[in-house]
């Protein structure tokens, strides 16, 4: 897979909707050095609509990434769905800075799409990676059990007698001023 299997010579296009599949694995990520997946499993769809004066894009993109949890490094499959609308127009010269709109340049006749694609699915990956083991229970790990130990409130409390005296001072007149 190269990023040329991504560009779209729009200019032999009719005008009216094309679309255009992909199927988005690992090599994909490996062409812009992203290597935060294990693994990916991703169905993109591009609907390419051309107009007279413009370009609409929608992109959809489903399927799974495998990543490692946050909290235990476990991998685990992580569902992922995202979409992203883009208009290209035509212009005097190269644009980007709005994120829904693309300024080309007039005589321009193909558009590279893989950038896009790249986004919408590393946006539509969580930031905070969660196993689902550890929110139904189900995932026993080494880790998830020394984390268990070491919660605050699992340690013994404090008595009265081990807490300095000047504290209690202080919490008194917390409660004299009410």
């Amino acid at each position: 897979m190269v990023l040329k299997d991504f560009t779209i010579p729009f200019i032999g296009l009719k005008e009216g909707k094309h679309q255009f599949d992909y199927q988005i694995d690992n090599t994909f990520f490996e062409l812009f050095e992203f290597d935060e997946f294990n693994a990916t499993a991703i169905n993109a769809t591009l609907e390419f609509h051309k107009k007279a004066t413009m370009l609409e894009l929608t992109f959809n993109a489903s399927g799974t990434v495998n990543v490692n949890c946050d909290v235990t490094n476990e991998p685990f499959e992580q569902p992922v769905e995202g979409n992203l609308n883009l208009i290209v127009k035509f212009g005097h010269e190269y644009n980007d800075e709005n994120e829904e709109i693309l300024i080309v340049p007039h005589g321009e006749y193909e558009i590279n799409v893989a950038q896009y694609i790249y986004e919408m699915i590393v946006l539509a990956v969580p930031s905070k990676r969660i196993h689902p083991g550890i929110e139904d229970g189900t995932l026993k790990s080494e880790i998830l059990e020394k984390l268990e130990e070491l919660q605050p409130g699992t340690e013994k409390k404090e008595t009265e007698e081990e807490i300095d005296p000047r504290w209690n001072t202080l919490k008194k007149l917390l409660t004299d001023n009410k």
